[in-house]
Formats: structure tokens, sequence, C-alpha cells
């Protein structure tokens, strides 16, 4: 399977071969890319800086609406803690994401970023998403490239892919109507990789979407990715349902894993494809290894969203490293561009 699949071709694939024979297909196709026997990981935790957000998705069980009781914005005490709390423990990059909060103004944001790096100017950055950056530069009603600059110049070092969830305006109207249309969500990709940023591309599938809407996800980012070549890493997870507005029965691990081995013979020009131990656990995360995932994302000190479905799923890093031994390679931390760091003992 040297050639690139078309829609048409990755249905008949999916249909043809079971999830083992997907798996043994996928798993191939990742030792020819990666064939050092290495499963890279890091070391970051997640800070939701605010909670509030007026978009409502369907499918969110964190968020609060604007006024709502419980809804918050971190004071920056509190977030520059959480960032020492995690220096201490080893970390080295933070996930720093929100809502869609209208209190916040584009000064919130450069503002913290800057008040983060002069306190930790060696731990990266990784913030926001295109959802984020779209509702602000409507609110801002300033260009996308505009507000992205500025949020580089005050310390972002790179954008994770939130808010894609699954890239189909019919999904999207469906389950977030307030959020930013799948060629948006691109567009703000598209300008981030031409400012030299680079970015993460995500998936949350099991929203009751079709087959086809899945594939035509994966063809949007495909395409992104052969103009930029921005995306370091693809992260597929399945929605969780408990505890949301969307009534409808979990995605089986089965069909996580034999979707992601297709996103793996599918999305051939992005290099990482990152199992999600989050959603599926630590054990079907340990199998995803084998189904064509060579990373097994962030030991994720703190983690809230998917917590609020009800989903609590911690790996200390020695755990996380004896997992990926026990599949048969070699842990190695990494950065989030994929650079390997000194080798942990």
């Amino acid at each position: 399977m040297n050639t690139r699949l078309n829609r048409n071709e990755a249905r008949y694939v999916w249909d043809m071969n079971d999830v083992f024979n997907l798996g043994e297909l996928a798993h191939r196709r990742r030792l020819d890319m990666h064939p050092e026997g290495i499963v890279t990981y890091i070391v970051d935790r997640n800070i939701n800086y605010t909670n509030i957000c007026m978009s409502a998705c369907k499918f969110c069980a964190f968020f609060k609406g604007p006024g709502e009781e419980g809804g918050y914005v971190l004071p920056t005490e509190e977030i520059l803690a959480k960032v020492q709390e995690t220096v201490d423990l080893g970390g080295y990059q933070i996930l720093l994401q929100g809502g869609m909060n209208p209190d916040l103004p584009l000064g919130y944001y450069t503002g913290l970023l800057r008040e983060l790096k002069s306190h930790f100017p060696g731990v990266a950055v990784h913030g926001f998403s295109p959802s984020e950056i779209w509702y602000l530069c409507e609110k801002e009603a300033r260009p996308v490239a505009d507000i992205l600059t500025e949020l580089r110049l005050a310390g972002l070092d790179s954008m994770p892919g939130g808010g894609a969830e699954i890239l189909n305006d019919e999904v999207r109207s469906r389950v977030s109507p307030r959020k930013c249309t799948a060629d948006q969500w691109i567009s703000v990709m598209e300008t981030a990789h031409g400012l030299g940023m680079r970015t993460t591309a995500t998936m949350m599938f099991g929203q009751g979407e079709t087959f086809a809407q899945r594939m035509e996800h994966l063809e949007r980012l495909r395409d992104l990715q052969d103009r930029t070549g921005g995306f370091t890493a693809f992260i597929p997870w399945t929605f969780q349902p408990r505890n949301t507005r969307m009534e409808m029965r979990e995605t089986s691990s089965h069909e996580y894993l034999k979707f992601l081995a297709l996103c793996r013979l599918y999305l051939d020009n992005i290099d990482n494809i990152q199992a999600s131990w989050v959603t599926q656990g630590p054990m079907v995360g340990q199998l995803a290894l084998l189904w064509g995932a060579n990373d097994f994302g962030s030991t994720m000190l703190e983690e809230n969203v998917v917590a609020a479905t009800g989903v609590h799923f911690l790996l200390p890093e020695s755990q996380l490293r004896s997992l990926v031994e026990r599949a048969g390679f070699t842990p190695w931390r990494r950065t989030m561009d994929y650079t390997l760091c000194e080798e942990v003992a």
C-alpha cells in the first residue's frame, strides 16, 4: 500500500478488513515511517484558564455559560503556581486552553503570555485553539494574522488543534453551531503555518457523524498538510457522552483502534499519530501503539475537560514508560515539534 488512498479506497479498506488486519497494515506503515523502535511522549500539563464559553457545544460537559454559577477565570497567580508545580515535576510545556469567553480581550491573552514567559522563559506555551482564535478575531474585528502575530510576540510557541471535532459543517451546525466553521478552522491553521507556527491536528469522532464525514475531516487535514507541512502530529479521540447534552452510545475501543489504523494509512503526510489513553484508558492506549500510533501523548499532570464527562485516567511518567516498554518500544521524551529530549534513565 505505497500509493495514496482516496476516499473510495479508504472505504473499501475499512469494509474489507477487520480490526486486526487493518491494525497490521497500519503498524507496518508506522514502522516504515518510524523504524527506530521509539515511542515519544511529552511531560506537560493542561491548564484551563477559564471555563466560561458562549459556544455551548452539546458535547462539552466542562463549560459554563457567561454569568452561570461555577464559571471562572483563573487568577494569574494561580496559573503561575500551576506552572511552577509542573516545572518541579519535570515538565517543560503547558497546554493553555479555555473557551470563547466574551469578557476577555486580546490584552488579557498577551498579558498572560508575557507573565508566563517572564517567570518561566524555558517553558513552552502550546496554547489556545483555532476556535478561540477565530472568536477573538471576530470580537476584536482584526485579521487572524494580526492576532496570531501579537500572541506569538507575547510568548505563544505553538497551537493545539482543539475545536476541530469533525470538520464538516452539517455535524458542526448540529453539535456546535456557535463555533467556527470547518473552513474557518482550516483558515486559522493555514495562517498559523504561514507565520511559521507549528500546530497539531485533532479529531473527535463518535458524535453521530457518517463515515463519509469522517473522511472529509481527514481529507481536509491531508490537503492542508500538503500545502503547508505545519502539522507535527494528529490526535484522534472518541466523544465521551456522559454528563453532556448528547444521548448516544460511547464509541467502542474496537472502533477506536480500527479507525486509528485507517488514519495512519490515510494521513501519509503527517509523521506522528498519538494514542489517546486519556479517553481509552492506559491499556487500550498501549494497544494503539500496535495499531499505527507512534506517540503516547502527554503525562498530563492535570486534565479537566475529559474528566468533566466522568472519565478519569491518570498516568504518571514511570507508568507511561512502563506501558511503552511492555509494548516492545523505547520511551523517549520529546518537545512539541518532536525534537527528542535527552533520554531519561
